[in-house]
């Protein structure tokens, strides 16, 4: 067996009330390539910490056998030297820290971990910032890394390049999958069809014993109302024959206990739940938000600048209706500008008259009005209270979660929020910057049901590969102040 780098112990770690992590044991061997996956809040990012000596159980062992890097996707890159090739292949600009853009900053403090050897890596959400290409580079330079890797991520494509292991964390336990993220999800609906299976037979099972106990209750009553109506000597003759043919189940007390043997059994039979099913939602546009254009949005020789720089020149198009239109592009090539542009209704853009656009934008979201999840979303959608609470519950809002004052969300709920309200709102278009950004596998994957399930205009940009390929009807990239139509 491969060395043990990394061992964790009876750990237990709270928040307020909350038991955010119970792990009775967790190991890392020396060459384990390990995704950890779980829902916003799960204890992912605290597991990392945990690992890094940044963070101190209040019971447990956290035991390290060999010297572990740390990348934290919030922190600040450090100052100092960096690889000169790997500063030049991740096209990281010689300026200070304070002037580098998110992505930048995100490859200056790859580009510091690599510059030196670990015989172990923990690395917190490295992509969010990052476009294909800084994407492609970090799968190549961990493709052939000759050490242990702890990785939490959103990206499954990522996840399905690099990890041979999946640790799950849900309420506070943690389970582990062998495998990529791909092979776990086929896992995990083998354990729902399994589940359902067992479900099915545990009802059907019940049913046939109460059915049966029902039968043998009643005889036991036929028994009774017979015996009310015959004499004594009757009853004797009745009794003497019961004896003769030793008959069990035509005597009363015999067909009772019967009963309730088999009432026993019901109770003794193992409970399965049936597995949580799947939402079916649909977005039905309002009769009065239809539009009949073909092409809602459009582009007519279109040049846009990012400061003195060209980003397009002189870019026509035409975004058709109904369609999820995707644009990609590397960092900094104008997909964001675009958009804005758009949303401003800039020179050279056509928007049909009766689109009512709704828009994500990659910011921190304020609500100037105190309301709980629930009325927020009440006072922003025509939809049925049912379909409202179902689709909060897709983005990982349950129970209290509904209760909870909008101004105290936390910066990943509030994004949660505002994408609820933009699919259950008064639109017909919708532009998305990056929603993907900060959400956790499953929200990502319930937006791309949102998505599926809209009847309207949709145009976002994303570096998510597997997002884009599972939603996109026509892919636009923008190379070289160009934009290209890739797939449609």
């Amino acid at each position: 067996m491969e060395n043990v780098l990394f061992e964790l112990e009876n750990i237990q770690v709270s928040y307020l009330d909350r038991l955010v992590l119970n792990i009775p044991r967790l190991a890392v061997h020396q060459f384990d390539r390990i995704g950890i996956v779980g829902k916003n809040g799960a204890g992912k990012s605290t597991l990392l910490k945990l690992m890094a000596g940044q963070l101190k159980p209040e019971k447990g062992m956290v035991k390290g056998f060999a010297d572990f890097a740390y990348f934290d996707q919030l922190s600040a890159p450090e100052s100092g030297e960096i690889d000169y090739k790997l500063a030049g292949q991740l096209s990281i600009p010689q300026t200070a820290i304070e002037n580098l853009s998110g992505g930048e900053r995100t490859r200056r403090k790859l580009a510091q971990m690599f510059s030196s050897y670990y015989e172990g890596l923990l690395i917190d959400e490295p992509t969010t910032h990052l476009d294909k290409e800084g994407i492609q580079f970090f799968i190549e330079e961990l493709t052939y890394y000759y050490g242990a890797l702890v990785l939490v991520s959103h990206d499954r494509y990522v996840l399905d390049k690099l990890v041979t292991k999946i640790w799950e964390i849900e309420e506070g336990s943690v389970t582990e999958y062998t495998g990529n993220y791909s092979d776990y999800t086929e896992q995990k609906e083998l354990q729902r069809k399994q589940q359902l299976e067992q479900h099915e037979k545990f009802v059907k099972e019940k049913s046939r014993l109460l059915k049966a106990a029902e039968e043998k209750m009643k005889k036991a009553e036929k028994i009774t109302q017979a015996n009310g109506h015959i004499s004594k000597k009757e009853t004797k003759a009745k009794a003497n024959k019961m004896f003769m043919t030793k008959s069990k189940d035509t005597s009363q007390k015999a067909v009772q206990r019967a009963a309730k043997a088999i009432e026993q059994r019901v109770q003794m039979l193992e409970n399965v739940d049936a597995p949580k099913e799947e939402m079916t939602i649909r977005f039905h546009q309002h009769p009065a938000l239809e539009m009949h254009n073909k092409f809602p949005i459009m582009g007519d020789r279109l040049t846009l600048k990012g400061g003195e720089r060209t980003l397009l020149k002189e870019a026509s198009f035409q975004f058709p209706l109904g369609h999820t239109i995707a644009i990609t592009g590397k960092n900094g090539s104008g997909k964001t500008t675009l958009l804005n542009h758009i949303l401003n209704r800039g020179e050279g853009i056509t928007i049909s008259p009766k689109a009512v656009i709704g828009a994500y934008q990659q910011m921190d979201y304020q609500f100037d009005k105190s309301k709980t999840v629930l009325e927020y979303m009440k006072e922003k959608s025509v939809y049925e209270d049912s379909k409202i609470r179902s689709v909060l519950h897709s983005m990982s809002f349950t129970g209290n979660d509904l209760k909870k004052n909008v101004r105290s969300l936390s910066g990943g709920e509030a994004i949660r929020l505002v994408l609820c309200q933009l699919f259950l709102g008064r639109y017909n278009v919708l532009i998305l910057d990056e929603p993907t950004n900060f959400l956790d596998i499953f929200c990502i994957e319930a937006l791309e049901t949102f998505i599926k399930a809209y009847e309207g205009t949709i145009l976002l940009v994303s570096h998510d590969k597997v997002f884009v390929e599972r939603v996109a009807d026509c892919v636009y990239v923008i190379e070289e102040q160009v934009l290209v139509l890739k797939k449609n």
